[in-house]
């Protein structure tokens, strides 16, 4: 299946570790994936599983501990001068929570427009302000917003802001982080599948990080699963959903709720319950790191740790007890 596709983001064995006052904090811990041009691979996992830590890392946003990511073949890490600002331009990010992100000192099209100036991507101000309002309508937003400033909007706008903002440089490759988690839930599947058109539409490559694991499928051609800083499992978004092999991707899936209150008593007796708490990953347990909330753990599980491997058609695990 990947042999016809072109990797536009290879990611290998990436470290990316915090000296914090206890120790070295783990966030990302030998992780490696592809993602090829014009998918959309999901990154799901709990709380504090490096989510948010391998996407910004992937992209520069924090300097790799160790590792290696090739974006189109080259390390941005090597790159300087006019390489290293198209580079920028390809790559953008649209961050969890928009109030930090977003300027309050700045109007809407100050922020939309600050891309456009930096890669100098308008002859005159009057296909600036265009191209301003273009992005705005994009997102479900009015060219009347251009010249208010972010605390004039809810949460939800502003997130739709931070939308505009990562698209008007035209980039190839997109760093979702949590970007519905701001929305209402009646208008998130309508972005969503905006994000979806103008995928197709610009030949868009995301790498869509977020919780809500219904949302991840809809929307993603791949899905990788974190624990811990590492990644347990990597496939197709309808086999993980089908054919879930890790323990903790089991656990996962189980907690999806069902829209239909019979079907979900008669599975909630079904559902698996992880017991124990999550390890600390400045001091994480030998072996599989999971192996402490798993019920199929052996004396193998807390000699060694599994190693990521593909279980046949590109599905990857990282589980002794998966044959």
């Amino acid at each position: 299946m990947a042999e016809n596709k072109e990797v536009l983001l290879h990611v290998s064995h990436l470290k990316k570790y915090f000296h914090v006052s206890g120790g070295t904090l783990k966030a990302v811990d030998d992780v490696s994936f592809d993602i090829y041009k014009g998918e959309t691979l999901g990154m799901v996992g709990e709380s504090g599983c490096g989510k948010t830590t391998c996407g910004r890392t992937c992209i520069g946003l924090y300097s790799r501990t160790g590792g290696e990511v090739l974006f189109k073949g080259v390390d941005p890490e090597t790159l300087k001068g006019k390489e290293r600002l198209a580079y920028k331009k390809a790559v953008q990010m649209v961050f969890q929570d928009p109030c930090s992100s977003l300027d309050p000192r700045m109007t809407v099209a100050e922020i939309i427009g600050e891309g456009i100036d930096i890669h100098h991507l308008a002859k005159n101000k009057k296909e600036r302000a265009e191209m301003i309002y273009k992005q705005l309508e994009l997102v479900g937003l009015n060219r009347e917003h251009a010249n208010r400033f972010v605390h004039e909007f809810s949460g939800g706008q502003r997130q739709r802001i931070g939308i505009a903002r990562a698209l008007a440089v035209n980039p190839e490759f997109i760093v979702l982080d949590e970007p519905i988690s701001a929305l209402d839930v009646s208008i998130q599947a309508q972005v969503v599948n905006l994000l979806i058109e103008l995928q197709k539409k610009m030949g868009l490559t995301y790498l869509f990080v977020a919780h809500d694991l219904s949302m991840v499928k809809h929307i993603s051609d791949r899905v990788a699963v974190l624990y811990l800083g590492s990644l347990v499992e990597l496939t197709t978004s309808q086999e993980l959903y089908d054919h879930p092999l890790h323990p903790y991707t089991q656990a996962l899936m189980s907690a999806i709720p069902i829209p239909d209150p019979e079907v979900e008593r008669k599975r909630d007796q079904e559902k698996i319950r992880l017991e124990g708490e999550v390890p600390s990953p400045i001091d994480p347990p030998p072996g599989c790191r999971f192996r402490m909330r798993c019920k199929y753990a052996t004396a193998q599980c807390a000699a060694e740790m599994p190693a990521l491997r593909d279980v046949g058609d590109g599905h990857w695990v990282a589980c002794h007890c998966v044959k």
